[in-house]
């Protein structure tokens, strides 16, 4: 398995170990992650920290160009507001380890020029599958519903 994408899943897995919606992602920069983060509204009673916006947060102040030469990896397909803020940083690449439990705006970034590229990894949609089935009322908070 990509040693990045690992890195979101246990991410991922940190979130859901401590209470929260189980979304990982890594800001990977010239071979090495510079950010990482999980989704933490519920452990921070926010309406922001999403894995990505998570990631992006924890890699701290970076040069405008470190962004336009990063990878972004997030365990499940960006939402807007994550695809907003990858395209506002000029974040070039997109891997995404699923999108069958849920479709973000993929198609936004990709008629913005960002290459995603989607995985379909197996230990990630089922964890996206547990996780909407024993706590579908917080599931569909989290997407907006």
């Amino acid at each position: 398995m990509d040693p990045f994408l690992r890195a979101a899943i246990d991410e991922a897995k940190k979130g859901l170990a401590s209470g929260g919606i189980p979304i990982g992602s890594v800001l990977v920069h010239d071979g090495k992650i510079i950010g990482r983060g999980h989704n933490q509204r519920v452990q921070h009673g926010s309406v922001i920290h999403h894995g990505e916006m998570n990631a992006l947060e924890n890699a701290g102040r970076q040069k405008g160009s470190i962004y336009k030469e990063c990878t972004i990896y997030t365990t499940l397909s960006p939402c807007p507001m994550c695809t907003g803020a990858i395209l506002l940083y000029g974040i070039p690449k997109v891997i995404v380890g699923e999108n069958k439990t849920f479709m973000g705006a993929e198609d936004h970034l990709r008629k913005n020029g960002v290459e995603v590229q989607v995985l379909q990894d197996e230990e990630c949609i089922q964890m996206m599958r547990d996780f909407i089935a024993k706590s579908p009322q917080l599931w569909n908070e989290d997407i907006g519903i």
